[in-house]
């Protein structure tokens, strides 16, 4: 029954996430991003990830696209920084996804 489905927005939504986690790099990236709590610049990723500078940019630039991590600018340079709203609402996603019950609404990381 159609009506049992997570709605189609949401599972899109859902998807986009998970897609941007589907690297080992990018989920490492991510997890540094949050324990640090604050704007990096790239060369501090690139020395913590230990992969080359276009490397790290690609996966910045993908985890940008769905707001995991934003981007600020620091005179010429591009700061990176998580989403703090990502950190509330993605552990949602997961339980919605395994069938669990939301803990609030899925929300978008904005």
């Amino acid at each position: 029954m159609v009506a049992d489905l997570l709605d189609r927005a949401t599972a899109e939504t859902y998807a986009s996430w998970f897609r941007a986690l589907a690297d080992p790099s990018r989920v490492q990236i991510v997890e540094y991003l949050a324990r640090q709590g604050r704007p990096m610049p790239v060369g501090e990723i690139v020395a913590a990830a230990g992969l080359a500078q276009s490397t790290v940019s690609q996966h910045l630039k993908i985890l940008t696209e769905v707001r995991f991590v934003l981007v600020e600018a620091v005179g010429n340079a591009r700061h990176y920084r998580i989403n703090t709203n990502c950190i509330d609402c993605f552990p949602s996603a997961a339980d919605v996804v395994m069938g669990r019950p939301a803990p609030a609404a899925p929300g978008v990381c904005a």
